[in-house]
């Protein structure tokens, strides 16, 4: 068969053709009930003992000869004799033999000596528990394919079964490559990664029902990663090899898989996860997975899942799915389906996402996402505004407490998060960092609960009111103060370009990184510029932007950049220099349907809280002295 290197095939094709290629091995093993929670059942399982064994009481009471107490009424009480009439019973307890009926013992009452009394007649079988009325011996319990529950559990050892065949877990093999790999507990060095990606791996094949095995870090030696999948074959079903599966000149995966066995495909018309690689060794199956964790786990879930599935004989689970109207422009490639990870919240009447991150490196955008927007190949994307159907990662439910903070960064708004869901475990902040007036603007168009807006205008010199009225006119939004904090440089340790002023950057054409225009840091750094009568070409760097506080930061840490504009907790957090150049108000601005909510209620008691200001302004450059005060 002509092998296809690095081929464009779409996704289901991909499937179809892999699942077509491979097979599923019918191994069962026995395993004792106990340990049976979520294990699937390869045959069915028929009771062996009725539950109950015997006739039972079901109340605490007395045990009677039902067509003895027939006349008996309040007007006409009956009285029982011990042993001759009746004997006491305890929930639970063998009838005694010539009694069929059980009398509560609220409803008796005892009288001197041994007799009782009682004022209504009893049925035949009242308050008894036949036998088998849960099991009946020979009755089914489960079916064969049956994913065992914890109420299955207790039926089947209820019915005498304390062992039973279940299908054995496909055993998954993982290989992670790559001559710059270390184990994830190694120093970290430049150049080197460590190895998250197996972690991830096999805690999604655990929580398929396979039994994952991670092998040793393989370096990019063809012979050597050779080696690693005979090895592996020795004891797995299915062989996944992490990473140099792409078409670089340390990828071997390709060439050793073709060299060993056969490569069905190789690329994926999918965005991440394009360069997955299909085939099979020895009969057994072998995927190739990128190295990119994002294209890792998407490829994994799009083949792995199902081969598991198959294996187990069980339907791939189906995420639940609903209509969201997107707050950005999403744009993709066309020929490619492309996979976008989403936040998503509940604005206004209706859900709103936005994407997230969409490199393939950014395992974050897993963590933060809400769920997933597939793009179809034969489109180039969707609109700002437009409706389009989102799979969701958590239940629907969990969406009405996600509350959405557009604008701009700051490193409070995470601890806000985490403070407010001591009094609400179900309250999620996500952030979408589009800079103060992509904030504002999100909030006008219904598409946020909240914005994080800090802008001075140099007219009037006050922060963020005259923006909101300009952005917003006749918009009914609340302003509340969050924190002063503090801006300035941040520089490598010891300020080695000894900046202190713009002038300095400008003189010394130091490297700096910029935020994206619409930022409150930018609109601040504009401003100082023309203060000083600088202009912006003649910053090296003016036109490389950022995100955030914490990437400038890094930038500088990086030493790709020798100077930010920012804040000290994001100097701090990588252990850099801080040069203070001048304070900023920081307001939230509420929607005005979210200004009458009780999550807007939570959020105001919670910046007002003085152990939340503590916390705060522990971080240093902060100040929450008029945390809470309505600006406008």
């Amino acid at each position: 068969m002509r092998k296809i290197y690095l081929s464009n095939t779409p996704r289901q094709e991909a499937l179809e053709r892999f699942l077509a290629e491979t097979t599923a091995k019918e191994l069962t093993e026995k395993v004792p009930v106990r340990a049976g929670l979520g294990r699937i059942t390869a045959a069915p399982v028929f009771a062996r003992l009725s539950m109950p064994g015997y006739h039972a009481a079901a109340m605490d009471g007395i045990a009677v000869h039902a067509e003895r107490t027939y006349g008996a009424s309040d007007q006409a009480p009956l009285e029982l004799e011990a042993q001759q009439d009746y004997v006491n019973v305890n929930t639970g307890g063998v009838l005694p033999q010539g009694f069929n009926s059980v009398i509560k013992v609220e409803d008796v009452q005892e009288l001197p000596g041994t007799k009782v009394e009682i004022i209504a007649p009893a049925t035949p079988w009242q308050h008894i528990r036949a036998v088998g009325e849960d099991v009946v011996a020979g009755e089914l319990i489960v079916t064969a394919g049956h994913k065992l529950k914890p109420a299955d559990l207790g039926a089947l050892l209820a019915g005498g079964v304390t062992e039973l065949e279940v299908i054995a877990r496909p055993r998954v093999a993982i290989i992670p490559s790559g001559s710059e790999v270390i184990g994830p507990d190694e120093a970290r060095k430049p150049g080197k990664v460590p190895d998250f990606n197996s972690t991830v791996i096999a805690a999604y094949l655990e929580e398929w029902g396979a039994q994952p095995i991670v092998c040793p870090i393989v370096p990019d030696d063809p012979d050597k990663i050779e080696d690693a999948i005979l090895a592996a074959l020795d004891s797995a079903d299915l062989v996944i090899i992490n990473a140099g599966s792409s078409a670089g000149d340390k990828d071997y995966t390709f060439s050793v898989i073709d060299k060993l066995g056969e490569v069905f495909l190789h690329g994926i018309a999918a965005r991440p996860g394009k360069p997955t690689i299909l085939g099979k060794v020895r009969d057994k199956a072998v995927i190739g997975l990128p190295g990119y964790p994002v294209s890792a786990y998407l490829s994994l879930e799009w083949f792995a899942l199902p081969f598991i599935c198959r294996w187990l004989r069980q339907p791939v689970p189906e995420r639940e799915k609903i209509e969201v109207s997107l707050g950005r422009r999403v744009v993709s490639e066309m020929g490619t389906e492309e996979f976008v990870r989403m936040n998503a919240g509940y604005v206004g009447g209706k859900y709103i996402a936005n994407p997230l991150t969409r490199g393939a490196g950014v395992t974050m955008s897993l963590v933060r996402a809400d769920g997933l927007l597939v793009i179809p190949a034969n489109i180039l994307g969707y609109e700002q505004n437009e409706t389009v159907e989102m799979e969701l990662y958590k239940p629907r439910q969990e969406l009405r407490y996600n509350l959405l903070v557009a604008g701009s960064h700051d490193m409070i708004i995470d601890l806000l998060a985490t403070a407010m869901k001591k009094d609400d475990p179900r309250i999620n902040l996500s952030s979408s960092h589009l800079g103060s007036m992509g904030g504002i603007n999100a909030l006008g168009r219904g598409q946020a609960h909240m914005a994080g807006v800090h802008l001075f205008d140099p007219l009037t010199k006050e922060y963020n009111i005259p923006y909101v009225k300009k952005l917003l006119p006749g918009k009914n939004v609340h302003l509340f103060n969050l924190a002063y904090r503090m801006q300035g440089w941040i520089v490598p340790p010891g300020n080695p370009g000894n900046i202190k002023t713009v002038s300095d950057l400008a003189e010394y054409e130091i490297e700096f990184i910029n935020r994206q225009k619409g930022a409150g840091t930018r609109l601040l750094f504009d401003h100082i510029l023309e203060e000083a009568g600088i202009k912006p070409q003649q910053i090296n760097g003016y036109s490389r932007e950022e995100y955030t506080h914490l990437n400038v930061a890094a930038a500088v840490a990086a030493g790709t950049a020798g100077a930010a504009l920012g804040i000290l907790p994001a100097a701090k957090a990588f252990g850099l220099d801080f040069v203070p150049l001048a304070e900023e108000r920081y307001d939230l601005l509420f929607s005005d349907d979210f200004m009458n909510s009780p999550e807007a209620e939570l959020v105001l008691k919670t910046i007002a809280d003085p152990l939340f200001g503590e916390q705060v302004e522990s971080l240093g450059g902060y100040s929450l002295r008029d945390a809470g005060k309505k600006e406008l």
